[in-house]
This record gives structure tokens, C-alpha cells and sequence, in this order.
């Protein structure tokens, strides 16, 4: 159900027949990356965790890094803390594996994280475990209605 959500949501900016759907998982990172044949950190995976009182903030991040505990307090003034697995879908509007930065509930606040701009196209999911869409980094900025650019990943692993 949420996929056509998302669909309606990108109706707006003529889009929604670029929503890609799969017949394989792409619920992670390395599931993503192999359904679009692309390196994993192009993948804007989206990381829930809790915000103010009510609220959940969704990191968008380059799939290859990971949050950063200390540039996450210095930015948000808070410990960063994973929303549990109840108030996923609740708070973010979609279930785990498909959680993206469109239409979502209120209460949902976007961050996008500066790895992004590594890339010049980036897929984030569109509301199913078997989805994505391919967006520029101010299509992203666009799209999501983010509320700006964080630094609060760590750098490359390996």
C-alpha cells in the first residue's frame, strides 16, 4: 500500500511512473544495490531515530556509512536512538525495508547527510521493500522536503 502512497506523493512533480519496483528484496543496503546493479553507496538508505517529543528524524545517508554518535549529539543535541521496531511504521509512515523521506506522516523531520553529494544520482526507497527511484541530490533535497544538510556520518569504511 505504501508504494502507491508514494507514487500519489510524486504525482505532483510528474514522477511517479519513475518509481522502479523490483521482483527481488531491496530492503537493504546490499539487497539495493545488487537489484539496481550499483555500488551500495548509492543507495540512500534512510535511518529512523527518534526526535523531539512526537517526532522522528530521517537521516538520508550514502549506503556505505554509518551514523556518527558524536557528530550526531554535536548536531541534534542528542543521543542518537534507532526508532524500535513498533514505531517504525507508525512514525515514518511505511514498514521497515521501505522506509523512505516522502509522504510521511507530520511529525517526520528530514536530514540529508553531506555523503550524499559523493554521487551524482542517488536511489532512495519509495515506500516498499522493493522500490527505489533515481534522484539528483537536489531532486532529493526537493522531494523529501528536507529540512537541510547534516554531517553526522562517519567517514568510508575499508
Amino acid at each position: 500500500m505504501e508504494i502507491q502512497q508514494v507514487k500519489e506523493y510524486f504525482r505532483q512533480w510528474g514522477r511517479e511512473g519513475d518509481v522502479l519496483e523490483f521482483p527481488v528484496s531491496s530492503a537493504t543496503v546490499e539487497l539495493a544495490a545488487k537489484a539496481l546493479g550499483t555500488e551500495p553507496g548509492r543507495i540512500a538508505k534512510t535511518i529512523s531515530l527518534y526526535g523531539e517529543e512526537g517526532e522522528c528524524l530521517l537521516i538520508l545517508a550514502a549506503g556505505d556509512r554509518k551514523i556518527d554518535n558524536a557528530k550526531f549529539k554535536q548536531t541534534f543535541h542528542k543521543k542518537a536512538k534507532m526508532l524500535s521496531a513498533e514505531d517504525v511504521e507508525p512514525m515514518t509512515g511505511h514498514a521497515p525495508g521501505g522506509v523512505c523521506p516522502f509522504a510521511n506522516p507530520p511529525g517526520c523531520r528530514v536530514y540529508l547527510d553531506e555523503s550524499l553529494k559523493e554521487y551524482g544520482t542517488v536511489y532512495p526507497a519509495c515506500g516498499s521493500a522493493n522500490s527505489a527511484i533515481a534522484l539528483s541530490c537536489g531532486e532529493l533535497a526537493e522531494y523529501s522536503r528536507a529540512e537541510g544538510w547534516v554531517d553526522v556520518c562517519k567517514g568510508k569504511e575499508g
